[in-house]
């Protein structure tokens, strides 16, 4: 991918980023003038705030989902190269809008991507399927109690996708998501590490049922956050099966800055490409924005 198409891109989604924190929150004053949506907004982040204290605040990966509960808004956004000359751009990356609800769970629901399909015979768009995630935190510790945490998760994709980009089935993927850290909030290293297996509701032996086994080697100073990622699939049934697939990925992320006294913008990026001998693609370049809350 060109340097200045990533760049613009980068600058965008900056811009954009800024231009929702007006919409996003008012003004304190403004906030506690409301009666109901005070008290509302008030007691919410007041679970939230302690389910984020009670817990480690090393920064979500490139890659790999944090066992951490977040409440943000994510965007991203990828350029990936495949073999036989196929490209595919997309944009989106299914993330979207992440809550904590109750002290030890997190909601994430997904924005479709929308991708660009680049092949010798032509291109093809659409939109990729919904998706939902569901996490657990089933124990955990901030730096300053042991610096561990321990979560599970439930995703699920439903086939609402335009037809060339749609599994066009139900898919559920259950997974185990750790971490461990050591240092201080200021400077550190940790690593965060999951397991899980998608699971299709039907058409098993067209979809199969890859594990996937992503771990996040991290470290941060500040705001920066230089990251390595090993994302390794084992492809169980299907067209694929008996085949497994190692990936690495080099990211950095850069964050949080305020905007205001709540609002955290997060920024960042990665390169990630096969080193196995079976591949399914060769690289992709990855961008990630997030607005924190």
């Amino acid at each position: 991918m060109p340097t200045a198409r990533r760049l613009s891109a980068a600058a965008a989604l900056t811009v954009a980023a800024t231009a929702l924190v007006p919409a996003a929150y008012a003004d304190d004053a403004a906030t506690t003038t409301s009666t109901g949506g005070g008290d509302f907004f008030d007691k919410w982040f007041a679970i939230s705030d302690a389910a984020k204290e009670s817990q480690p605040h090393w920064m979500t990966p490139v890659v790999t989902v944090t066992p951490r509960l977040e409440q943000e808004f994510r965007y991203d956004q990828s350029w990936q190269d495949r073999p036989n000359g196929v490209t595919l751009e997309n944009y989106g990356g299914g993330k979207g809008l992440e809550v904590i609800p109750m002290a030890n769970t997190e909601i994430i629901i997904g924005v479709p991507a929308y991708e660009v399909r680049d092949t010798p015979k032509g291109q093809t768009t659409g939109w990729g399927d919904e998706t939902f995630l569901l996490k657990y935190r089933l124990v955990s510790a901030n730096e300053e109690q042991g610096n561990y945490i321990m979560t599970g998760f439930v995703g699920v994709s439903i086939p609402t996708g335009n037809e060339a980009f749609t599994n066009h089935e139900t898919i559920v993927t259950p997974t185990i998501a750790g971490g461990k850290g050591w240092g201080t909030r200021e400077s550190g290293f940790d690593i965060q590490s999951t397991l899980g297996i998608a699971i299709p509701l039907a058409n098993l032996s067209g979809l199969g049922s890859p594990i996937t086994w992503n771990t996040a080697f991290q470290a941060h100073t500040g705001k920066l956050w230089p990251e390595l990622e090993v994302n390794y699939t084992y492809f169980k049934n299907g067209p694929n099966d008996g085949k497994s697939q190692t990936a690495l990925t080099a990211g950095i992320v850069f964050g949080r800055f305020e905007l205001n006294n709540r609002l955290r913008f997060i920024i960042g990026g990665g390169y990630q490409w096969v080193v196995s001998s079976f591949k399914t693609f060769n690289d992709t370049w990855i961008l990630t924005a997030r607005l924190a809350f």
